[in-house]
């Protein structure tokens, strides 16, 4: 069976290359993509995560300009998603993200981001309720920005008024989010009860989401608006052991998990395509048992709609 190529819209980094890490070339990334697709992997949004805006701007520069340099590069980067660092900087929701960066969303600071992205910003994720009037989300919209909610703990009402304003989006619901929540109303049930939200994304490594509760979510969600990540970071593909990875220190477990130092947080994951596909379809419940087409559907068709609806949503508003 030829399945279509995958499009994975949240890739920190692959073997060993950290994509918001400082220094970054054409070289670097092409060889990090070579990588990419040896082990399996289609394209992808190259990942950075939350930090000042000044180094966030140099970092997402640093992207565009090896997308705009190298063929190898422009041919598996789909594009940049820049994850914070509009988020909340609470324990549990900041996930492995420095709180000390996290703030307030404003059009100025998400303009200067993607000025630097040169075209290449596809992705933007920010806590809704860090928006004021969600003139943010309003503004990325309407430049064709696919706009997630994530690292967030919005009230429903607040994420259906998001949703209005041009979100359209959720970044690996489950996670994100403290291991203690409220039981009834909480921002994992507010997001499946958000008909408004036409894609989810969700971790489907193995680790990140128990594979009954994945295939829960996969259920509620329906084949179309579901879109399966694989949050990797440097580690992936590398194996167990102990890594510095943007300033951190990451454990690798022989279960594939990666881990913050003191074992608190995920940080994020080491899965390659291959492994995602296994999860996904080694049957219930070691895994979700679900057939080629609907896993085709949930890596490559369904983010590349996203992408798309988003783009031709502003040309419609133009």
């Amino acid at each position: 069976m030829t399945h279509p190529l995958p499009l994975d819209l949240q890739l920190n980094g692959y073997r060993g290359l950290d994509f918001g890490t400082d220094g970054l070339d054409a070289a670097m990334l092409a060889e990090a993509c070579r990588a990419y697709r040896a082990d399996g992997g289609g394209r992808f949004l190259a990942t950075v995560i939350t930090d000042s805006l000044d180094t966030l701007e140099r970092r997402v520069a640093a992207l565009a300009a090896a997308i705009d340099a190298d063929g190898t590069v422009a041919d598996c980067v789909a594009g940049i998603h820049v994850e914070g660092p509009f988020i909340l900087a609470e324990p549990g929701f900041v996930g492995a993200h420095p709180p000390e960066h996290a703030c307030d969303a404003s059009p100025a600071a998400a303009e200067r981001l993607l000025a630097a992205g040169r075209g290449h910003v596809r992705m933007v994720t920010l806590a809704p309720e860090r928006d004021p009037g969600f003139a943010t989300i309003a503004a990325l919209a309407a430049r064709g920005i696919l706009v997630a909610a994530g690292h967030c703990d919005p009230s429903l009402p607040c994420l259906r008024e998001a949703c209005a304003a041009g979100l359209s989006c959720f970044t690996h619901l489950g996670n994100g989010c403290p291991h203690l929540l409220p039981r009834h109303d909480n921002v994992i049930q507010r997001v499946l009860a958000c008909d408004e939200l036409r894609f989810v994304t969700l971790v489907a490594d193995g680790v990140h989401l128990p594979t009954f509760l994945l295939r829960t979510m996969l259920h509620v969600l329906g084949p179309r608006r579901a879109i399966v990540v694989s949050d990797a970071t440097a580690a992936a593909g590398m194996g167990p052991g102990t890594y510095r990875l943007g300033g951190r220190v990451v454990v690798v477990g022989e279960d594939g998990a990666a881990w913050s130092a003191d074992r608190t947080h995920l940080c994020g994951s080491t899965a390659t395509v291959p492994t995602l596909r296994r999860v996904l379809s080694t049957p219930f419940p070691g895994g979700v048992g679900l057939d080629e087409r609907a896993i085709d559907r949930l890596l490559a068709l369904n983010p590349r709609h996203a992408l798309d609806s988003a783009a031709s949503a502003a040309s419609d508003g133009e």
